[in-house]
């Protein structure tokens, strides 16, 4: 990470020579530890899954003596601090889809710790019960969903997908495409859920909405979301050398669909609130077992 240091005068570096400090010495997390203590973990704004693993990382690393900050962030800017070295890591970069563009803009100043799951997928989602099961459907049918679709963020890799392929490929130009947040696309689906209505959505998978609302995900016929993405952990330039430990756990975490619906489940369903410390530490200990083996 990047830091400043105030000047030092000659007396005072002459002085920590002596006492054989140095001027830029880093607190590590000790006991055998020598990874740096303090680590920041960004985090994309309304990526749920990304929310709940670095929720679960700061409460695996707290517990082994780190100090962890996490840092909402959207995409780009989350991109472009991991890049210059204001954040350490980021639990949820998609590939080779998703978050392409970002790794060919950003890519030579990031490392790439690996995928901990390999299940990601993007959709176009509808109620179960709509009369439509593929986006080739949907332009012939936009009446029954308000003529339009619902997005989230426009920095989203998902939002560029569908301005740039889905729409054209399966001439959806006449729909309002709306471009606003997760948030915002998580309520109008709960509006539209109550009132039986029918909605369009982008969603992707893994996300609990899939399961509360009981979404249809679109079959995609031409490709245009792209096939199976894989979920990683990418890291500053120098990340593997100031937390070699850490380094080697996160690249060898792994977290299947059904563990991580079940902390989302926690998290995001069973609790409203922000404050996801407590929930997260009692998931830890239902599930203490899958948690210790990220680390043994």
């Amino acid at each position: 990470m990047n830091k400043r240091y105030l000047p030092m005068s000659v007396l005072a570096v002459t002085a920590l020579a002596l006492t054989g400090c140095s001027p830029a010495e880093t607190e590590t997390v000790g006991d055998g530890n020598d990874d740096q203590k303090t680590m920041t973990i960004s985090v994309f704004n309304g990526w749920d899954e990304a929310i709940a693993a670095s929720e679960l990382w700061k409460a695996i690393l707290d517990e082994k003596g780190y100090t962890v900050e996490l840092e909402y962030a959207d995409p780009a800017p989350a991109f472009v601090g991991l890049a210059d070295g204001d954040y350490d890591v980021n639990f949820d970069i998609w590939l080779p889809t998703t978050h392409a563009s970002y790794l060919d803009t950003y890519g030579d100043d990031i490392v790439d710790l690996g995928a901990w799951n390999e299940e990601g997928r993007n959709t176009i989602a509808v109620n179960e019960d709509a009369p439509i099961d593929s986006i080739a459907e949907l332009a012939e049918n936009a009446d029954l969903f308000g003529n339009r679709i619902v997005g989230i963020e426009a920095g989203a890799g998902l939002t560029e997908m569908v301005t740039n392929e889905v729409i054209p490929t399966y001439g959806l130009e006449d729909m309002d495409y709306t471009i606003s947040s997760t948030a915002a696309m998580l309520s109008e689906l709960t509006a539209a859920t109550e009132s039986g209505e029918n909605i369009a959505v982008t969603l992707w998978e893994p996300h609990w909405a899939n399961a509360e609302f009981g979404m249809k995900n679109l079959a995609d016929p031409e490709g245009a979301l792209g096939g199976a993405e894989g979920i990683h952990s990418y890291g500053r330039t120098d990340f593997t050398e100031d937390f070699p430990q850490a380094s080697e756990w996160i690249g060898d975490f792994e977290m299947d669909l059904d563990t991580l619906y079940s902390l989302e489940q926690a998290m995001f369903v069973e609790y409203d609130g922000q404050d996801y410390g407590p929930i997260v530490e009692k998931w830890i200990d239902e599930n203490r077992e899958y948690v210790d083996s990220l680390t043994s």
